[in-house]
């Protein structure tokens, strides 16, 4: 049966692929909410939606179709800036639909527990969009470590992670260059791979930041069966040159003991499958997220120790930075 989805944050990065994603699985997105208005993403994929700028607005409308017999709104999709997550997932369980919200699901650990008390009330239900659970050959890598520790349940690997995305000075001047409303680099951009990380190697039991700069974090983090040196970087100097030579501006790498797990491609239909996942039963929910909230909140909380101890290899490629003895 077609569902019907409204969408708070409609002109951001990542809204069409919510957008695209309520398309392909054959459901309607009947009304959007941002309070920017050149929204012409929207022809494309769903032109007789509703659309307000002032979320007032949106909750009368919201507030009405919830109120009649036939045609209520099933699902809320929350695309917003990270800070505002808290709000507009409570605000969609109150309205009596599902909330299906982009990650990190909120800045701090105290929020899940803020919204498992209004599931709790409302008898809804929130979903984090937690793709990389769903790319081939993460749900390759995790089959394949599940096995080696069911024979081996101590073995602990070691693993070097690398996540850079060059941004311009835009993003510095934008919410996301606010670290109290972006919870900064590891919650904007890392989040996704240490929720993936721990999903596979379990949770973590030591967290240490190497460096921590407005463009650039890196740190190392012992999970139960791995040590994990990572490093996560919006700036483009520290991009390799070859990287660089064939004209690419982002560059992402996972070695395992030394082996690079090959995750480059599958990533343009993650949302749709994720969209599948919720519909047909299936999704992740607050629990699912707690890790690696766990992970970024802490972070953020971490003063930066400098290059002492297993830190990542690009650390050295920074300028300024001190080696400690």
């Amino acid at each position: 049966m077609k569902k019907n989805f409204a969408l708070i944050g409609a002109s951001g990065y990542i809204a069409p692929r919510h957008m695209k994603a309520i398309k392909e699985t054959g459901n309607e997105l009947v009304v959007a909410l941002d309070p920017y208005d050149g929204i012409g993403i929207m022809d494309s994929n769903f032109p007789q939606a509703d659309f307000f700028t002032e979320f007032e607005r949106f909750e009368s409308f919201v507030d009405s179709w919830q109120r009649e017999q036939t045609g209520k709104i099933d699902y809320i999709a929350i695309t917003t800036p990270n800070y505002l997550h808290k709000h507009h997932i409570s605000f969609a369980l109150r309205s009596g639909a599902d909330a299906i919200c982009e990650k990190p699901l909120v800045l701090d650990s105290k929020d899940i527990d803020y919204l498992a008390t209004i599931e709790e009330e409302t008898g809804k239900k929130v979903y984090n969009i937690l793709q990389l659970r769903l790319h081939e050959s993460i749900r390759a890598l995790k089959e394949k470590i599940s096995k080696e520790l069911e024979q081996n349940p101590n073995k602990v690997y070691d693993i070097d992670l690398t996540y850079l995305t060059s941004r311009g000075k835009w993003y510095f001047v934008s919410w996301k260059g606010d670290e109290a409303k972006s919870g900064g680099i590891a919650s904007n951009i890392g989040v996704h791979f240490f929720d993936m990380l721990s999903w596979i190697f379990g949770p973590i039991e030591e967290n240490i930041v190497h460096i921590k700069q407005a463009n650039t974090n890196a740190g190392y983090m012992k999970l139960k069966n791995a040590n994990v040196r990572w490093f996560l970087s919006v700036n483009y100097d520290y991009i390799p040159q070859d990287v660089k030579a064939a004209g690419k501006t982002t560059f992402r790498s996972i070695t395992v003991d030394g082996k690079e797990i090959e995750f480059s491609e599958g990533f343009t239909n993650l949302h749709t499958r994720s969209y599948e996942h919720i519909l047909n039963g299936g999704g992740f929910g607050l629990e699912e997220a707690r890790n690696s909230i766990d992970i970024v909140s802490a972070i953020r909380k971490l003063t930066p120790q400098g290059l002492s101890g297993e830190y990542h290899p690009f650390c050295c490629k920074g300028e300024g930075v001190r080696v400690k003895g």
